[in-house]
């Protein structure tokens, strides 16, 4: 969960506190990265809040690789979905590309 930005001009990166589980940490970002940085954050210490619940007597490195672990395969699993959705439409396009290629070759004739 974030703390606090420690800020800067415009163009500079700005600090952010951010506090995973029951550690903090600060880290810099370019200014328009600072929301992305915290939602990320958020999410991150949600996760591991979860796996903490149910472990037995996690420490904070075994939380930490337990989550990254975690939210690779769910990130990976998407981009699958999402590289075969988009082969869908590929093949879709290009079946009409056929058919309407089919049709005005048709009425050349």
């Amino acid at each position: 969960m974030a703390e606090s930005t420690v800020g800067s001009t415009a163009n500079e990166p700005v600090a952010v506190a951010l506090r995973l589980v029951d550690r903090e940490f600060l880290i810099a970002c370019a200014p328009e990265e600072r929301d992305g940085l915290l939602e990320s954050a958020a999410f991150l210490d949600r996760k591991m809040r979860e796996l903490r619940a149910n472990a037995k007597a996690p420490g904070f490195d075994r939380l930490a690789v337990l989550a990254a672990i975690s939210v690779t395969h769910e990130f990976l699993a998407l981009r699958k979905q999402h590289t075969g959705s988009d082969q869908s439409v590929t093949d879709g396009i290009a079946a009409l590309r056929r058919k309407l290629e089919a049709a005005l070759d048709a009425h050349i004739k």
